[in-house]
């Protein structure tokens, strides 16, 4: 039963990573082609938050499970 909740929390974190992830992507969409930060839109700005936005997505999810990978051995 412990093993079950230790996986159902990892599986949530890993979820709500991803998602901030994609969202921190969208925001720098929103950024360079919308008038959220300026009139006409920031592409340079909005261009960088977005690739880190899109770095963090593929990069930050595979952390989290060597950390649990390491963690148990």
């Amino acid at each position: 039963m412990i093993d079950e909740d230790i996986w159902k929390r990892r599986f949530w974190a890993y979820t709500a990573v991803r998602l901030a992830s994609l969202a921190v992507f969208f925001l720098g969409i929103a950024v360079a082609y919308s008038d959220l930060v300026r009139a006409g839109g920031w592409p340079q700005i909005g261009a960088a938050i977005a690739i880190a936005g899109a770095l963090a997505t593929v990069l930050a999810p595979r952390l989290l499970k060597r950390n649990w990978d390491q963690q148990n051995p």
